[in-house]
């Protein structure tokens, strides 16, 4: 690929990011009126749309009963804690605050594949894991008066997604990316459904339309990521999910007045340069069969709307290497 295309790609990359946060501004302005069952459950209602285009393009003669109906379901019920504490930590969290926590779950992904995948992980990585975490825990401050609810909802969604992504990669090649996908999200509609009689409360058209804008904004920018990485291989696009950090703190600042301490900013800037080293390392072949930080959005797969990986299947028919482009979201 030539330094034009990287540059595109990285930029196309930001784009996305960007859009994926304004995503996330929505998410926080809902929190503050209504509840996250409530929240998740419309916002997975105008998922099943763009779930609909998947199903309808997908030319595969197979049924949707999942082949590993344990992992599925298993991994099905722990997305939901994560949308619940995900929505719930960004509505009373800080954006500059909720992402570097958020940000820590590809660290995890990395411990856990140790035990479960049998990954051997070096010294310069777990170093740099480590690192982050420290990182993570200048953020936190936990036993301190700044830690509260939210930020134990958000180190606990950042836990599930990681075990999320463990699972998914046992469950390898064996469920279909629909199944993998549509599995999650039933498993939100179910869950806030049953919640939403004793949470409801009546919503404007203005709100109704957020909602809505959540699932149309995340299938944007997922379009544009499939273009970044079309364009450059994911070295050069994956250290750009650490600009949702920076897209964090000005939409914050912009739309909710939030400022963030010197605290925050130097366990941010620790983790930001934890997770670069790692990609780097990442990037080299003979370092490791698992990619987790160079193949993390770091958004959070909340179950809301169809998989990055599965949009990919509709929109890029041509084969890509498995190093230059894989998507646990």
């Amino acid at each position: 690929m030539t330094p034009n295309s990287n540059l595109r790609g990285a930029l196309l990359a930001l784009l996305s990011f960007g859009i994926f946060s304004g995503s996330d501004v929505i998410v926080k302005y809902m929190g503050a009126s209504y509840s996250p069952f409530q929240n998740i459950f419309f916002s997975t209602l105008f998922g099943f749309p763009l779930v609909a285009m998947l199903l309808m393009s997908d030319r595969a003669e197979e049924n949707l009963i999942p082949r590993r109906p344990k992992l599925s379901l298993l991994r099905a019920g722990l997305v939901v804690v994560n949308a619940l504490c995900g929505f719930y930590a960004f509505a009373v969290l800080p954006l500059s605050e909720a992402y570097p926590i958020f940000f820590s779950a590809p660290l995890m992904i990395t411990m856990f594949a140790i035990p479960l995948l049998g990954e051997k992980v070096g010294l310069h990585r777990g170093m740099a894991v480590v690192v982050g975490l420290i990182g993570v825990v200048i953020v936190v401050r936990p036993g301190g008066a700044h830690f509260g609810l939210g930020h134990a909802a958000a180190l606990v969604a950042a836990m599930v997604y990681a075990v999320n992504s463990i699972l998914l990669r046992m469950m390898g090649q064996s469920e279909r990316s629909v199944v993998i996908m549509l599995y999650p999200m039933l498993a939100n509609f179910v869950v806030s459904g049953l919640a939403l009689p004793f949470v409801y409360k009546p919503l404007s058209i203005e709100h109704l339309g957020l909602l809505a804008a959540m699932s149309a904004t995340g299938f944007v920018a997922g379009l544009l990521m499939i273009d970044a990485y079309r364009r450059a291989p994911a070295v050069i696009v994956a250290p750009m999910q650490y600009s949702q950090i920076i897209w964090g703190i000005l939409f914050g600042a912009l739309f909710f007045s939030e400022t963030a301490d010197w605290v925050t900013f130097l366990g941010t800037g620790i983790i930001i340069a934890s997770g670069f080293y790692i990609v780097q390392r990442e990037g080299k072949p003979d370092v490791s069969r698992n990619r987790p930080v160079t193949e993390a959005r770091a958004a959070q797969d909340m179950g809301l709307t169809a998989r990055l990986s599965s949009w990919r299947k509709i929109f890029d028919r041509r084969p890509v290497r498995p190093a230059d482009y894989n998507d646990p979201s």
